[in-house]
Formats: C-alpha cells, sequence, structure tokens
C-alpha cells in the first residue's frame, strides 16, 4: 500500500501538471510546484522505506517481481493495474493525464498511459512473451490500437499482493493431496530420493509406478513437504485435449506453483485412449513447475529427463506395526488374530488407521450398551468386518457382490469333492503362514494363487459352493461375469481384468469369474490378429489369477469346452455330479427354510424329478409363495404347479411317472 501510495503522488504530479499548463502559470510558479511535488515524492519514498523494513520478509510486490523477473517498469505497471482495483482516486487521474485516449481520457490504465507515466518504460513488457501477458498477470481489454486497450490486473495476482492465498478458480479441477502424518521406512527412504531429484536444478520428471495409488500420493505429498511444497492432484481425465487451452493451463497452473509453492501430481492411473496419452504428455513436459506423475507404467518422455521410482505395497511388517499402532492396547486382546488380518487384509496405512477407528467405535457401543449377545461380535470380528468394508468401495463398481448366506449343511456332494472343497480353504487360510512366515513367497511370486475350476450343469451348486467357502471364511465373495469382461477391441479385456484384480487385492476377496469358455475355450489357430489377441487375453487372466493371493474361481458348464493346457494351470478342479436321486432328497429336505410352513411333504416322490438342485430351489420357491396367497402351508399340490412352470422353461415334458401320486 505504501508502494501503491507512491505511484499514486507520481500520477497526482503528472495530473497537476497538466493542469499548471492548461492555467498558465509563470516559470517561477512552475518551480515552487515542481519543489513541493519533489518533497512530497521523498516523503512517499520514506514511508515506503520505512514500511517495506518493518515487514518480516519480502513484500508480495516484490515476490512477484523476483518470481517472474519483472523489470521495475514491469513491476510498476502491474502496481498500476492493482490501483485500478484498489483506490477510486486512480480512475479520475488516468483520466486526467490520459494521452492517447477521446476527451475526457481513459478511466483505465494502458500502454500509453504507462510509457508516458512510469520511469523506464519498454516496449517488451507489453509483449506476449513478456512475463506480463506470458504468465497472465494482466488481461488485455477491446480496442482498436493495442496501446490504447485497457488493461487490468488478474484477479489472482490481486489476491496475492494483497495477501490472500485463494487458488486461481479455473484451476479447480486439482485436488489438494492429503498430507500423512508419517511413512514406513521403505516408504520413507522413496520420499527421501524424491525430495533429492526435486532440488536439482534440472527439475526432472518423477515418475511413482505401482498399483497403489494412495502409497503414491502419500510419499509425492510428503516428500514436497519436506521443501516447503504442498502438492495438488489432476486426473489425466480433466487435462484439456485442445492444445490452446492446455497451453493456458500449463501457465496458469506454472504461475499458481509459484506463487504458493506447490508441486503438481498427474494421476495417469486409468489413462485410456492416444488422444489422453499425447495431452497427457504434452501438458508434463511443458510445465516449469515441479511435476510427479503416478502410473502404473512409465511414460515414455521425449524431451524431460526422468526418474522413476517403483512404490510397492506395505510389507507384513509394516502394516503389522502401523496395526499396532492404530490399535494401541486392544492389539494384546486380539488374541493372535492380527497376524491373520496382516495376512489377509493388503490394506494401506490410511484404509488401516479407519478400520482401526471403525472397530473402536463399535467397541465402545457395544459396551455402552452393554450387549452381551453374538450378535455384538468379538473385537476380533469387528475389526475383521471393518478391514472387508474397508477394502469394498474399489470392487463394488467393478463386480456384483453376493451376501453369502450358504453353509456346508447346505451343500449336498459327494464326501470326495467336499473334501477338495475344504482343502482350498486351507489353502486360502494358511497362505499368510506359509508363503510368509515360512518363506515359500520368498521363490517367487509365480504360482502362488490359489485358482480353481468349478465345473458342471447348471444348478449343481457351484455358485453355492462358492458362497459356503466366502461365508466358512468370512471373506467377501464377489462374481464377475466373464462374458460381460471379454471385450472385441484390443486391450480392453485386459484393462479390465487388471482394474478387478487389483481392486481386490486390497482384501483378498473371493473372485467368481462365471462362463469361464467365454475366455478359456479351446486355441484355435492363428490366423489374424484377433485370434492373437485371444489367447493373450487369456494368458493374461491366467498370469493374474496366479499371482492374485486371494481364491479366483471359474465356472463353466462345458469342461470339455475348456483347453487342456489352461486346466493345468488351475490349482483345483473340481467337477460338480449331477445329483443322485438320494442327493435329490437330500437337497428336498433342505431347500425349505426352518420358519417355512410345510404340510404333507413325500421327499421320496420329489426326488424323483429329475433336475438339479438349482431347479429344486426355483420350484421350492415358487410352491412357497403360491402356499403363501392360499393362506396355506407348502403342500405337494403347490409343488406340483410349480413344478410344471419349472419344467416349461426347462422345456421338457413333465410325465405322470414324475408327479403320479403327489397329489
Amino acid at each position: 500500500m505504501a508502494e501503491l501510495a507512491l505511484l499514486k503522488r507520481r500520477l497526482y504530479g503528472f495530473s497537476k501538471a497538466n493542469g499548471d499548463v492548461k492555467a498558465g502559470l509563470d516559470d517561477s510558479e512552475k518551480e515552487k510546484e515542481k519543489e513541493e511535488f519533489e518533497k512530497e515524492m521523498a516523503e512517499a519514498v520514506r514511508i515506503r522505506d520505512e514500511a517495506a523494513r518493518s515487514l518480516p520478509g519480502t513484500g508480495a510486490l516484490e515476490c512477484i517481481a523476483q518470481i517472474f523477473r519483472l523489470t521495475a517498469f514491469e513491476r510498476d505497471l502491474l502496481l498500476f493495474c492493482a490501483g485500478q482495483e484498489l483506490d477510486s482516486d486512480f480512475a479520475s487521474l488516468c483520466s486526467e493525464i490520459s494521452v492517447s485516449s477521446p476527451p475526457g481520457g481513459s478511466r483505465l490504465p494502458t500502454f500509453a498511459l504507462a510509457m508516458h507515466v512510469l520511469p523506464g518504460a519498454h516496449w517488451s513488457a507489453f509483449t506476449p512473451a513478456g512475463p506480463l501477458r506470458r504468465w497472465h498477470m494482466i488481461e488485455i481489454g477491446d480496442g482498436d490500437a493495442l496501446t490504447c486497450r485497457p488493461l487490468k490486473i488478474d484477479e489472482r495476482v490481486l489476491h496475492y499482493l494483497l495477501g490472500l492465498d485463494i487458488r486461481d478458480e479455473r484451476l479447480d479441477s486439482l485436488q489438494p493431496a492429503d498430507l500423512p502424518g508419517d511413512l514406513p521406512d521403505s516408504r520413507l527412504n522413496l520420499a527421501r530420493q524424491i525430495e533429492a531429484a526435486m532440488q536439482r536444478p534440472d527439475r526432472p520428471i518423477i515418475q511413482l509406478l505401482g498399483a497403489d495409488s494412495e502409497a503414491k500420493s502419500d510419499v509425492a505429498a510428503f516428500a514436497c513437504a519436506q521443501i516447503g511444497l504442498m502438492v495438488c492432484t489432476i486426473s489425466s481425465e480433466d487435462i484439456p485435449l485442445l492444445s490452446a487451452d492446455r497451453d493456458k493451463f500449463v501457465r496458469l497452473w506454472d504461475r499458481e506453483a509459484f506463487l504458493s509453492g506447490a508441486a503438481l501430481l498427474v494421476d495417469c492411473e486409468d489413462m485410456e485412449g492416444r488422444e489422453r496419452t499425447h495431452a497427457a504428455l504434452s501438458l508434463i513436459e511443458r510445465l516449469e513447475s515441479h511435476v510427479l506423475v503416478a502410473a502404473r507404467e512409465p511414460l515414455l518422455l521425449k524431451r524431460r529427463t526422468g526418474l522413476c521410482l517403483e512404490v510397492a505395497g506395505l510389507a507384513p511388517a509394516e502394516r503389522r506395526m502401523i496395526w499396532k499402532k492404530a490399535l494401541g492396547p486392544l492389539a494384546e486382546e486380539l488374541d493372535g488374530q492380527l497376524e491373520a488380518l496382516v495376512d489377509q487384509f493388503n490394506l494401506g496405512q490410511k484404509e488401516i488407521l479407519a478400520a482401526s477407528a471403525q472397530a473402536e467405535q463399535a467397541e465402545v457401543f457395544c459396551r455402552s450398551s452393554e450387549q452381551t449377545d453374538r450378535s455384538a461380535g468379538r473385537p476380533g470380528e469387528r475389526l475383521w468386518d471393518a478391514c472387508r468394508a474397508q477394502a469394498r468401495p474399489r470392487l463394488e463398481e467393478l463386480a456384483q457382490r453376493i451376501e453369502p448366506a450358504a453353509t456346508w449343511d447346505d451343500l449336498v456332494l459327494p464326501e470326495s469333492l467336499l473334501q477338495v472343497l475344504r482343502e482350498i480353504g486351507v489353502h486360502l487360510r494358511q497362505s499368510g503362514r506359509v508363503y510368509g512366515s515360512w518363506g515359500f513367497g520368498s521363490k517367487g511370486s509365480r504360482g502362488l494363487g490359489i485358482s480353481a475350476l468349478f465345473a458342471g450343469d447348471s444348478g449343481t451348486g457351484k455358485t453355492m459352493a462358492a458362497e459356503v467357502l466366502a461365508n466358512d471364511l468370512n471373506l467377501d465373495l464377489y462374481r464377475i461375469d466373464l462374458s460381460q469382461v471379454v471385450s472385441k477391441y484390443i486391450g480392453e479385456t485386459e484393462k479390465n481384468l487388471r482394474k478387478v484384480f487389483d481392486a481386490a487385492e486390497r482384501g483378498g476377496a473371493i473372485l467368481l469369474f462365471d462362463e469361464a469358455d467365454a475366455l478359456f475355450g479351446k486355441r484355435s489357430e492363428v490366423k489374424d490378429s484377433h485370434d492373437r489377441y485371444a489367447n493373450i487375453e487369456t494368458s493374461y487372466l491366467l498370469q493374474r489369477m496366479e499371482e492374485y493371493r486371494g481364491l479366483a474361481i471359474l465356472t463353466t458348464n462345458m469342461r470339455s469346452a475348456l483347453d487342456r493346457a489352461f486346466l493345468r494351470r488351475i490349482k483345483f478342479v473340481v467337477q460338480f455330479p449331477f445329483p443322485s436321486s438320494l442327493e435329490r432328497a437330500s437337497i428336498w429336505k433342505r431347500v425349505f427354510p426352518e420358519e417355512t410352513p410345510k404340510e404333507g411333504l413325500d421327499y421320496e416322490k420329489l426326488s424323483r424329478l429329475n433336475i438339479a438342485g438349482g431347479n429344486i430351489r426355483n420350484i421350492a420357491l415358487y410352491a412357497a409363495f403360491l402356499a403363501a396367497e392360499d393362506r396355506s402351508a407348502v403342500r405337494m399340490s403347490h409343488l406340483v404347479r410349480a413344478a410344471r412352470v419349472e419344467y416349461a422353461k426347462l422345456e421338457r415334458p413333465l410325465t405322470e411317472a414324475d408327479i403320479g401320486g403327489w397329489a
């Protein structure tokens, strides 16, 4: 403001000089006026210098001049435009001393007026390459001649001069990255590497690679904070595609970065298409401020040097340490369940803290309400459920979550198959100990996944078996329809599968891939690119299944249609047989809930229907609705009507041999 008062005094001197000329003052009077003006200017300079000395640091105006290397004339011109916004006297002064405007003069600063009243004027200050226009510090209004067009200071720059750190609204697509409280040792070492690289004079583009987007953001924010920078994130989807819009964004962001002390993190995690990739690379390589990139694989830079750093997931020991710190005394009450949490849930630091807080709130509620029934659960069970909830959001958008309700008692299969299913559960429960504590995982990641193929006719219990495993292991079950995942566009299938597996890694959910024959059919001879890419898609799915630390189940109705080479790479193959008469009778006995009223049901007669368990359930449910409408218990007569409907769907005749003597 002292600088503004000094400039105002200078303008007032020009205005008075014009008035003196019009008044026809003689030389002695003019000399007296000049001496008075010089005294007033000297006093204004003294006040300005005293104000500068009283500041704890460099003033905002001088900061801008230093950051953007403004000449004294450019600095004064910026101040001139700021005065127009802050002091109403500037408008009248501009009007009085304007040298190139219509009668009455311009009430806004112009290039011509600035050249006339400000010392050290130079034409290069008005060019697009000059810092005032290059960094969008001033805006030029409409008009014919460039020198007569009005000038206006940019709102963001004006706010900065007034000491207000308000980000330009044109950059609202950027989101500030959260600063983590602390980092595990492995990520702390990465942050130090980033910190050292960002202080190099060539300002390399730092590429953070890996599947954990949260970890990359945390490491970037922590490293930048050590050198006094905040981090803002932009998604590749928000980068302007048009070159002109992108150029403007580059200037606005670089200006913002220099003013507020910030670095840009460009999120290229899910970048799709050549056009998006070109826009992202163009933006990244043109930025003059600090820039980091979050991606799965390194981007190919053409004009800038880069530094690639792999941000891996937390090691089990690091997760265990974070859990213990977050849980505090509660960790001792878990009685060994903490190891199971560490092995099963590959959560990030923020998710672990959130799960701990959620479990603690549930614990407080249970104690305050004096709940003692089983529904309240133990602390370990509440913590397990909280971890499942933290792992869900990323997968909910990609697959259908099935709430498992079936138990081992609901599954009617030969004992040999039940034993295989139980062994699948054993492998999943003990994978953390075998691969971690016992060291098998250090031999290589290939083949550590638990994959299973469930083959059999429709309705023979493949999905129910998956539900039983999920219920028994207390894990989430997600159904992925492969016919929807497989795409005719090259590369789309792998991208869809990658999203599914990456999201599922957090909680080790059980993945149920329906219609496996859509992708695992016998390989045909490679005659064109489509055949070649189809085989690549299949190999990619097998590779991810072998690496996935959870359980991936493929289902098919036609095992014979699958390539035998693929079957050799699947750990468990379970052939679900069509149920025998005795097994069908057992299914009929179990299909009705205990609460369902039943009367006169003959399970031996019902077992004569030569249908699978899925069809039996459909008939039982249909009959229950009929009985409810009749306000009676479920009887054989209801089952006859329901069986006719189900057989009609199957396009099979319902003979007297099937339903004779039912009602």
